[in-house]
């Protein structure tokens, strides 16, 4: 063992000479210098780890069980993260079908959150929002100027719709109806967050379903729709 000590320091002495006599030319035996400075790095490592396992005294068939189950974790890892999208894409479908509306987020590497709906059997968009930190179901709708909130779904985020003022005109699918202004304190979709939001309250029985509207549309850097699927972008 102490003989192999040596040598591994004098391989790395004799790798160290001839990175500093060849800095100028810039290759070693025809290799780079950085390159070579690798090879000589892994060279070593793997001459430690090799030392180690046999310095250990285990049995060569336990050592290469072992090596085998370490090198189908790290394979196992390495694919994962290459194929993060693609996994993420299934979680999503896999997410949707169990949780209708969930909303997927991502972050990209400036830190900013994607959310991606997956379009219902109904052919519109919903998803499962929070409001002041109660679930609430909302349909995106770009036709409509402002978030409406029906009046089960404010009281469900701690407003009560019976002591609201009811002096904005809105068209629904039940025809014109009138609405309260109020703003939501905490207003989230997945990862993407808004405080002090203004939306609107319909009066009780003119709206069966809270509308997504554009006034939090517009506060996104973007949105786009890929198939099935709406991407809503902080």
């Amino acid at each position: 063992m102490n003989r192999f000590l040596w040598v591994i320091l004098a391989i790395i002495g004799i790798g160290l000479i001839l990175l500093v006599a060849n800095d100028e030319s810039g290759s070693v035996f025809g290799f780079g210098t950085d390159q070579f400075g690798r090879m000589l790095y892994l060279g070593v490592f793997g001459a430690v780890i090799a030392a180690g396992i046999l310095g250990s005294g285990m049995r060569f068939g336990h050592v290469a069980r072992s090596l085998a189950v370490w090198l189908l974790i790290i394979l196992a890892l390495v694919t994962g993260y290459q194929y993060r999208y693609e996994l993420q894409d299934i979680a999503s479908r896999m997410t949707a079908g169990l949780v209708p509306g969930s909303p997927l987020s991502t972050i990209d590497g400036d830190g900013r959150a994607s959310v991606m709906l997956e379009r219902m059997s109904d052919g519109h968009f919903q998803v499962r929002a929070e409001i002041n930190g109660a679930p609430v179901r909302v349909m995106v709708d770009t036709g409509a100027t402002s978030t409406v909130l029906s009046a089960q779904d404010a009281r469900s985020a701690g407003f009560d719709p019976d002591t609201l003022a009811y002096n904005v005109p809105i068209m629904t699918a039940n025809g014109e109806a009138r609405a309260a202004r109020i703003t939501i304190d905490d207003f989230r979709i997945g990862d993407i967050t808004r405080t002090n939001m203004p939306v609107l309250v319909a009066e009780g029985g003119r709206l069966g379903q809270s509308l997504l509207g554009m006034n939090f549309i517009n506060t996104l850097s973007g949105f786009d729709m890929r198939g099935e699927r709406l991407i809503l972008r902080d």
